[in-house]
């Protein structure tokens, strides 16, 4: 499985800045609306322990890179163009945005937490970052609501002819959700509401619109422009406040992430892509120093810039991911000499059988069992797999 983090917000509040900076793409960035019009799809990397020191072997690996211990495994980021007020209704970009965004398995939502950028994304001051988080739920809230509504209709109709229940008529009208009938029977129990749609009102169907939408498409918030007093304060107080307990943030500068990122690549400084720190490695002008050492100032206190940590927290916190290591016969090295050269990301309930049909449908097919490289122990099919495992898998074919 590929996941693919969807990058949403308004115009103007550094979403472009932050993709470039996870990418190190160039996608235009420029303070005006729909500076985005396609979405823009990149690779990004997380950040995985490498099993390979434990093993006493160095990794090799053919995708991603790895930095003194650590793998830094590819994921795919899309730059999703098109969120305005009105979007759900088509508005704008909306459709296009709906769609692109629907590929997504979870959504980082950038937010402008100094405040300068109102709801159009237009520049200003004062404005309060709540407003953006509300406004992006609500859009996609409404979406949904519409997509739910169908399924309703569905069901009374008789769609195809066939008695059906409930859950079943919503679980086909919103398969693209990725949600099944049993998910959505639990959804609705859950809820407390009868599996009779005559029996909900429009607040009843508002709220399990919502629900399947926090379910479906997790979010986590990119409280961006974190380099400014203005949006620390926000921080302060919007996290400190219950009402956003079902979200996660994650404090970032992406303009910061870009800089170091850039002054990498010209050899002014070392830095590892989401570390605390970095080193002044070349000549610097005293305004470049100055500059450096304000970023030095935000990356310390905050343990990074974010952009990272942003990523990380989306897949590992959020959808609970596993990075899976494939072993051999000789534990991590393959016959050709290569160790550990892929590590995979896969669902939080993965099984030995789930990891067999990942690599490829006939290794599954012929699936005998996995043996877990640590322990040397042979594990079955239906093994769950835990984070960093390193497995090798026993087939016919």
């Amino acid at each position: 499985m590929s996941y693919k983090i969807g990058l949403v917000g308004k115009p103007s509040v550094g979403k472009s800045s932050f993709f470039n900076a996870a990418t190190m793409n160039d996608v235009p960035e420029g303070a005006y609306p729909f500076t985005t019009i396609d979405p823009s799809i990149g690779e990004a990397y997380v950040r995985v322990e490498c099993a390979a020191p434990e093993f006493g072997e160095t990794c090799t690996p053919e995708t991603g890179f790895c930095d003194d211990g650590t793998r830094f495994v590819p994921t795919k980021l899309v730059d999703v163009a098109g969120l305005i007020p009105g979007a759900h209704e088509g508005k704008g970009l909306g459709n296009q945005f709906l769609t692109d965004l629907n590929e997504a398995d979870v959504l980082v939502h950038v937010v402008d937490f100094s405040g300068k950028t109102d709801i159009e994304g237009e520049p200003t001051e004062g404005h309060d970052p709540r407003e953006d988080i509300a406004f992006l739920e609500e859009e996609l809230d409404q979406w949904y609501l519409g997509v739910l509504k169908k399924g309703i209709e569905r069901y009374r109709n008789g769609y195809h002819g066939t008695d059906k229940d409930i859950e079943v008529s919503l679980a086909e009208q919103m398969d693209a959700f990725g949600i099944n009938k049993d998910q959505m029977k639990q959804v609705i129990l859950a809820m407390g509401m009868e599996l009779d749609p005559d029996a909900w009102d429009e607040a009843a169907k508002l709220e399990l619109a919502r629900e399947i939408r926090k379910r479906t498409k997790p979010m986590v918030i990119a409280a961006n422009k974190m380099d400014t007093p203005e949006a620390q304060a926000n921080y302060e107080e919007i996290t400190a406040d219950p009402d956003y307990d079902h979200l996660t943030f994650v404090p970032v500068s992406a303009h910061a992430e870009r800089a170091l990122k850039k002054a990498a690549e010209n050899d002014v400084v070392d830095y590892t892509p989401g570390a605390s720190d970095f080193e002044v490695v070349g000549d610097v002008s005293m305004d470049q120093k100055r500059g450096l050492e304000q970023i030095r100032d935000f990356v310390t206190a905050f343990e990074g810039t974010g952009v990272q940590a942003a990523l990380e927290s989306a897949l590992f916190d959020v959808l609970g991911v596993k990075a899976i290591f494939p072993g051999s016969a000789k534990g991590v090295v393959t016959d050709e000499g290569k160790v550990l050269r892929d590590c995979f990301l896969l669902p939080p309930d993965a099984t030995t059988e789930d990891f067999a049909y990942f690599l490829h449908s006939d290794i599954g097919d012929g699936l005998l069992h996995g043996v877990d490289c640590r322990s040397k122990r042979q594990i079955g099919a239906d093994h769950p797999l835990d984070h960093r495992d390193v497995v090798e898998i026993l087939t016919t074919n």
